[in-house]
This record gives structure tokens, C-alpha cells and sequence, in this order.
């Protein structure tokens, strides 16, 4: 066993280890919203802004978030007071800020599909008709830190996508507004803000209370208690995910400056205790020039408590046998975030099938997604990037089918139909067809 935890207490683990499947496995496992006293709490929050509305909310919010609001005036957010953070930001912050937000506009305008159709040989119609939401709600953390960058990525698609009326909610504890989060809902397009979050917000914008209106889907990720919330009003909402914490997966092939790689993992560690940080390589001398490189810089990062439990915890730098073996760790772990960090990116991914975003080469940080290359930083966590994708526009759209039949052509689909319903006894449905076929 190479298991040696060095000061930062990151774990060092290779593929040879007899008992390595296990120990990736417990490395892996996250379950976010398992906790049964989470789930009661949850659950009765939820039905009491479900019965009492904007009464329950504001008590919620005022135990939660340490505030005394007497009514949801307080609670809300105007459009001129959006704009009035915004103008009022350092110049640079603004221009940061509204470089970012073009940006990720241009990148998601390229993904916006579009309706279409096409007319059989009888004449009959066949297509899918593309429209937007009413109504999204996104939902912006703000506990621990606050993320402007999370307000662009949820309101832009769902501006680019055509939404009509885009709902913020984002916690204030001890009422304390952030200035870039207000601007960034300005320049973003947001139509209405409420300073209310966790379970409570979730319950507002999934049934609707006397002030804050339900929307068709949320959006965003959050706590505990936001996770759990989100999966027990899904149904009555649309949901975008269920977000664990922050992940990174490096794959190094030993040619990246050591101190890049240990910045780069710091920089998803210290997003909580709970995100985690991974390297791969087959380079063992590598690897101990990372394992290094965390040392020496641990102790200069303003977080660094956050970073050093975090990599504790579920952190690790593995070695493995080559380039065959680290593509099947990448699938198999179907990171969040994984970087390249290798001389041929483009090379490597017919070979990826799982990951939610995908950072190629040497200088292309995880960083530069979370603000501002243009891609999406919502992305699929805990290993369902095997089945989802980053958010994007396609979120806030749905789609339907249009069927439009000729004579001809209903008299043709009718007489299959009428064969195929008669094998299931359903009758009436036979015999609705049936009424179109030309004898």
C-alpha cells in the first residue's frame, strides 16, 4: 500500500494497490441528500410556504439567514437597485464583468436549436416545434462565498433561450447584499430578485406564494438543504440537477509546471470541505513534485483551512500504469471538471465518453470556465456526468411534436394503427383511426 498522507493530507494511492477499486470507490461516494433529519426538515419547511406563503417564507428566511424582516418588501430586490450596483462597481469589475457576460451570450446562442419539419410524399407533415419557458427560477448560493459568475450562467440561457420571466433567489445572511451578484442579475436580465434562499426559496419558486410567483423550472446549485428541496418539488417544477460539491480530475502526462497542476486542484478545493481534487499520472517523479508543490503553497492561500480539509478528505494524487488506464479512470470517475493537462489533448477524447466539461492543454485553467471562456460552469457532479450534460439553453426550451395528416397519409397510418391498437384490446383507438381510412 502507498497510502503516505504528506502535510496537506492528501492521499497518494496507485492502480497496483490490491485494494485500489475500493478505495476509489469510498474516495467517490457522495450522497448529498440522504440525510433523514435533512429530509424532515426539508419537508415541513416545504409545506409550510406551500400553505402559508409569503408568512412562512419571511420566517424562514428571518431563523435561517439571521435577518428581521417584517414582510417580502423587504425581501425584494428592485430593478433600480440592480442597476444602481451595477453603475456603481469599480470600472474594472464592471468591464470584467460584462466581457464575461458576452461571453458565455455568444458561446449559448450557438446552441439554440431551432423548430423544424418536413412533408412526406402523401403530403403529411411531420416536425418539432421549439419553445421556451414562461417562467425559470435560478437559484444563486450565497453562503460560505458569493458567485456573480452563477448569475450570468443560469439568466443568460435562459435569456438566449427566449424565456419571458427570469425569478432570482439568493440567500443574504445577516442581510448582507453583494454588490456584484446585483449587478450581475442587471446585466444578465433578470426580471425579478428575492433575497430569500435554501429549502424556503425553493418551496417559493416551485408552488408560489402571495409576492414571489412559480416558475415552470429551477435552476442552480446550493446546499443541503437546496439539493434536497429541489429533488422533493421535482414534478411539480422542472429541475436542472442534483449538484454535489465542486470536482476537478487532472490528467497530467508529467510535462506541466508542478506548481500549475497544485493550484489547479486548490482551486475546486476551496469551494468547500466537501468538493475534491484529483490528479492522475503515470509519472511517479511527477507526482512527487506535485505532492510538493501543495506543500510549499498550502500555507499561501487565504482559504487554506477549507483546502487543506477538502483534500483530507477526498483528495488524492494517483499513480497509474499509462495512458490506457488513466482514459479508464477518467470514465470511470466522470469528473465534473477534468483538465488535460497532456502534450496532445485532442488526441484523448474519442477516447472520453464521461465528463462534464473538458479543459484541454497545459494552459487552459478550470478557472477560466468558472468566469469567463463562454462554456457553461454548471455541470453535472458525483459521476452522473455518465448521463447528463452542462447546463445550457436547451434547459430552459422544450419541444413538441407536430403531426399534421393528408387524407392519404391518415388513411395509410390509419390502417397500422388500427392493426397495432386492436393487438393491445384498445379498441376506440382502432376504431379513431379507422374513421380516417379511405375505402
Amino acid at each position: 500500500m502507498t497510502d503516505s498522507p504528506v502535510s496537506s493530507g492528501i492521499a497518494r494511492l496507485t492502480t497496483r494497490d490490491a485494494d485500489f477499486d475500493t478505495r476509489l470507490s469510498t474516495l467517490l461516494a457522495w450522497e448529498g441528500v440522504s440525510d433523514a433529519q435533512v429530509q424532515q426538515r426539508v419537508d415541513e419547511i416545504l409545506q409550510a410556504v406551500r400553505t402559508r406563503g409569503d408568512a412562512a417564507l419571511v420566517e424562514a428566511s428571518n431563523r435561517f439567514d439571521r435577518l428581521s424582516a417584517t414582510g417580502m418588501e423587504e425581501l425584494t430586490v428592485t430593478a433600480p437597485r440592480l442597476r444602481q450596483a451595477f453603475d456603481g462597481l469599480p470600472a474594472e469589475q464592471r468591464e470584467a464583468l460584462a466581457s464575461a457576460a458576452e461571453r458565455i451570450r455568444l458561446y449559448h446562442e450557438r446552441q439554440r436549436p431551432e423548430s423544424w419539419h418536413y412533408a412526406e410524399a402523401d403530403g403529411t407533415v411531420l416536425g418539432q416545434q421549439v419553445t421556451a419557458l414562461d417562467r425559470a427560477g435560478i437559484y444563486v448560493p450565497g453562503g460560505k462565498a458569493a458567485y456573480p459568475s452563477s448569475v450570468l450562467m443560469n439568466a443568460i440561457p435562459a435569456h438566449v433561450a427566449g424565456v419571458r420571466e427570469i425569478i432570482m433567489v439568493v440567500p443574504t445572511p445577516d442581510g448582507v447584499l453583494n454588490e456584484l451578484v446585483l449587478a450581475a442579475a442587471h446585466l444578465a436580465g433578470v426580471d425579478r430578485v428575492f433575497t430569500v434562499g435554501g429549502a424556503q426559496a425553493v418551496a417559493a419558486l416551485a408552488y408560489g406564494t402571495e409576492t414571489v410567483p412559480r416558475v415552470d423550472k429551477i435552476v442552480g446549485p446550493g446546499n443541503i438543504y437546496v439539493a434536497t428541496a429541489k429533488r422533493a418539488v421535482f414534478g411539480q417544477v422542472g429541475i436542472d440537477m442534483i449538484a454535489g460539491p465542486s470536482e476537478i480530475l487532472v490528467v497530467s502526462d508529467g510535462g506541466t509546471d508542478p506548481e500549475w497542476l497544485a493550484m489547479d486542484l486548490f482551486s475546486q478545493a476551496e469551494h468547500d470541505e466537501d468538493a475534491q481534487a484529483i490528479l492522475v499520472s503515470w509519472d511517479a517523479e511527477h507526482l512527487d513534485a506535485v505532492e510538493a508543490a501543495i506543500d510549499r503553497l498550502l500555507p499561501t492561500l487565504e482559504r487554506e483551512g477549507i483546502v487543506r480539509e477538502s483534500l483530507a478528505r477526498r483528495g488524492a494524487l494517483i499513480q497509474c500504469a499509462g495512458r490506457e488506464e488513466a482514459a479508464a479512470l477518467i470514465n470511470r470517475i466522470a469528473p465534473e471538471h477534468l483538465e488535460l493537462s497532456v502534450a496532445n489533448p485532442e488526441g484523448w477524447l474519442p477516447e472520453i465518453r464521461h465528463a462534464g466539461a473538458i479543459f484541454m492543454g497545459r494552459y487552459t485553467a478550470e478557472a477560466l470556465g468558472d468566469y469567463c471562456a463562454g462554456p457553461n460552469h454548471v455541470l453535472p457532479t458525483s459521476g452522473t456526468a455518465r448521463f447528463s450534460s452542462p447546463l445550457g439553453v436547451y434547459d430552459f426550451q422544450k419541444r413538441s411534436s407536430i403531426i399534421h395528416c393528408s387524407p392519404e397519409g391518415a388513411s395509410e397510418l390509419g390502417k397500422v394503427a388500427s392493426t397495432l391498437a386492436r393487438g393491445e384490446s384498445l379498441t376506440a383507438h382502432a376504431r379513431s383511426a379507422e374513421y380516417r381510412i379511405k375505402e
